[in-house]
């Protein structure tokens, strides 16, 4: 937005503005390197099996092979008969009773049947102080370490605006630096950007950069135009130079930015989320011509966030699937459940997927959204995709009520209806973190935050059986508000119980909402509890890590200690408080058991 004038390449005798905000920008192109280079040994690691290429890409469908029955559960020394035996075990002893039974037929028994994923701890593991430190929240969902990545971002933007240059006496330092951030800002904006796949991060985990980006883009270009606002007023010159071609281009421009950032505030995200995803989009593509037709000399910058989010949309194209689904609804949770068996393989445990539901009874426009969902079961699984959406917007009440009046169909005899789906995906899930791979493993979850730690017990359990894990012990804690929530789970609950032969399961449900007929818990399997109150994570966790140190009568005593892993996946502050609960533990338990590392599962746009 400078005047016809001025150089468009130099503000000062001493200081090239083009070659400057080319620095900067190199200079955050090294710093995503170095981050690059200490997840590189993880993604080796990761990436040294042949099946983590074939998973967490492309949706697809494949055959299944037909699965040998299950060996009935006896132990090799016949245990003692009659149902008085069992009786007298606990929950806990009666499971662990079964499980070693099973583990001297484990298929990783025999050395040769060895295909243990390989382990590479976490730097957060290898300096458990420094990571408590930069875990520390300073706001909800939002730790020291963001902060830091935040400060370096504007100290480096800051240093880039007034290096020998006074933004209100020279608007061109400050354009430059607005268009040099462009790339920046569409590269975190994009589902399948570069800078994710190097780090080993969803585009979620790196949402607060696009916006903290975005922010100071919109400040930069304001602070432009103003100042040379302020000379033209000055120079009785505004008339002249507001008719310009380039000129008018340039306030073109700023009114998009504007407006990305007007409908960005929490209000539009809440209230009018179309609105803002709609904005976003169109006003984002005509953001570029704008800013070329006003100075045809930053063509690189606009070419390459043009072929970012080219390449983007072209990427998403490719991934995105049309399938039939089925629509029940769940009453007790509230959630309407997405059933997707065509769509057998091709994500992660812990993975979501963007669904979009083609049917006119979604609204106007509802078929046209897409929200992003939890995939709740494994890969390879005959029941294929399921999806758990809880009613909370306009959205979700809308398919979840669609589900409802559905009924029983006549031509099947199942209740729901089939309605079709547009499934865009894999995105996020645990990066370079193999669950498999640690000695024992955690899910704290909540509300429906359960579809991630199903899918992650489910995928742990295949591979058990394939003896392709390390896992010896598996803790999921799920907190609701009604204990009403865990009746329609149960049965599923229960045959994950059942099918961790190899690595024990306990599954504690807690509610917090006051019941005057809580279920019985009678009717609940052995490794299922109901308790009322909020879970105490850190007795959980200590419990964990003793059993995962002490265990081992079975084939995996043998193994190495890998340390802990901790999933978690609910409500805004569930992490933070996990956060805490973590960074509390003494140093010397955290280096005995393998260090203990956490995933936090959220979602961004």
């Amino acid at each position: 937005m400078e005047t016809t004038t001025q150089s468009a390449t130099s503000t000062s005798p001493t200081v090239n503005a083009f070659q400057l905000v080319f620095h900067i920008d190199a200079f955050f192109l090294a710093l995503a390197g170095v981050f690059a280079v200490f997840a590189l040994p993880r993604a080796v690691a990761r990436f040294s099996r042949a099946a983590e290429w074939r998973h967490g890409h492309i949706l697809r469908a494949i055959p299944l092979k037909r699965q040998a029955p299950k060996p009935p559960m006896r132990s090799v020394q016949s245990p003692p008969s009659g149902p008085s035996a069992a009786d007298n075990l606990t929950s806990d002893e009666s499971h662990t009773f079964h499980s070693e039974a099973h583990l001297i037929r484990h298929p990783a028994a025999k050395e040769e049947g060895w295909s243990l994923p390989p382990h590479v701890r976490a730097w957060s593991s290898r300096v458990p102080t420094f990571a408590n430190i930069l875990r520390y929240r300073l706001d909800v969902s939002f730790s020291l370490g963001q902060g830091l990545v935040l400060v370096i971002y504007s100290a480096a933007l800051v240093y880039a605006g007034f290096l020998k240059s006074n933004p209100f006496a020279d608007p061109l330092r400050t354009g430059f630096v607005a268009i040099s951030q462009i790339p920046i800002v569409y590269l975190l904006a994009t589902k399948n950007n570069i800078l994710g796949i190097f780090l080993g991060l969803g585009y979620e985990k790196l949402n607060y950069i696009h916006r903290f980006a975005g922010t100071l883009l919109v400040i930069a270009s304001n602070v432009h135009s103003l100042g040379y606002i302020y000379e033209w007023t000055i120079d009785l010159t505004f008339s002249k130079n507001i008719r310009m071609p380039t000129h008018i281009w340039a306030f073109v421009a700023l009114v998009t930015v504007d407006l990305i950032y007007l409908f960005s505030i929490p209000f539009f995200r809440r209230r009018a989320y179309n609105l803002f995803y709609f904005s976003h989009v169109v006003l984002f593509i005509l953001f570029l011509p704008a800013v070329h037709a006003h100075v045809p000399s930053v063509w690189p910058y606009v070419i390459a966030a043009a072929g970012i989010i080219g390449l983007d949309y072209l990427i998403r194209f490719m991934k995105t699937r049309v399938f039939n689904a089925r629509i029940r609804p769940i009453p007790d949770l509230m959630l309407t459940r997405i059933e997707i068996p065509q769509l057998n393989a091709g994500w992660r445990a812990g993975q979501h997927v963007r669904l979009r539901v083609l049917s006119s009874a979604m609204g106007w426009i509802g078929w046209a959204e897409s929200h992003p969902l939890t995939i709740a079961t494994a890969a390879k699984t005959p029941e294929g995709m399921v999806l758990l959406c809880k009613k909370t917007g306009r959205w979700t009440s809308r398919l979840y009520d669609m589900a409802t009046v559905a009924g029983y169909e006549s031509d099947e005899g199942a209740y729901g209806r089939t309605v079709q789906v547009m499934i865009e995906g894999p995105y996020g899930g645990p990066g370079h973190c193999v669950f498999a791979s640690y000695s024992a493993a955690i899910f704290i979850v909540g509300g429906t935050g359960i579809s991630f730690a199903l899918s992650a017990v489910q995928d742990i359990l295949q591979r058990d059986s394939e003896g392709a894990s390390r896992v010896k012990i598996i803790e999921v804690i799920w907190s609701v508000r009604d204990s009403a929530c865990l009746t329609p789970l149960v049965p599923q609950l229960a045959a994950l119980i059942q099918q961790s032969i190899y690595a024990p399961l306990k599954i504690s449900v807690h509610y917090t909402r006051a019941s005057d007929n809580p279920p019985g818990k009678d009717f609940l399997p052995p490794g299922l509890t109901l308790t009322a109150g909020r879970p105490k994570i850190a007795k959980v966790l200590d419990a964990v890590m003793s059993r995962a140190v002490s265990y081992g009568s079975n084939v995996k005593s043998s193994m190495a200690i890998t340390g802990v892993v901790v999933g978690v996946c609910g409500p805004t502050g569930l992490g933070d408080d996990v956060a805490q609960v973590i960074s509390q533990v003494d140093a010397r338990r955290r280096w005995a058991v393998g260090g203990i590392e956490m995933h936090e599962e959220s979602f961004g746009w």
